[in-house]
């Protein structure tokens, strides 16, 4: 799984930040089960929109050509100019 980018999580946290504000104010709860069904449902929201962000288009360059080894044959000394070989 990649990493989340920033502006990931920046979406993400902002948007459970203001959800739970604006969803605490509207509802006016004063409840413990209400404040936590507030904020699971912020998280929850927030995940969603950290997820729905679009990645970035990684960029592939390729410098150039990878070399190819095979299994050559060895030159004979005579194509080579050495005279120590036999």
């Amino acid at each position: 799984m990649p990493r989340p980018t920033a502006a990931q999580l920046t979406y993400g946290s902002i948007t459970v930040i203001f959800s739970t504000l604006a969803m605490l104010l509207l509802s006016q709860t004063s409840s413990t089960v209400g404040t936590a069904v507030i904020a699971v449902s912020a998280l929850a929201l927030g995940l969603l929109v950290a997820l729905t962000v679009p990645q970035p288009k990684s960029r592939v360059i390729a410098l150039r050509k990878p070399v190819r080894h095979t299994a050559e044959e060895p030159v004979p000394a005579v194509a080579t100019g050495s005279k120590t070989a036999a």
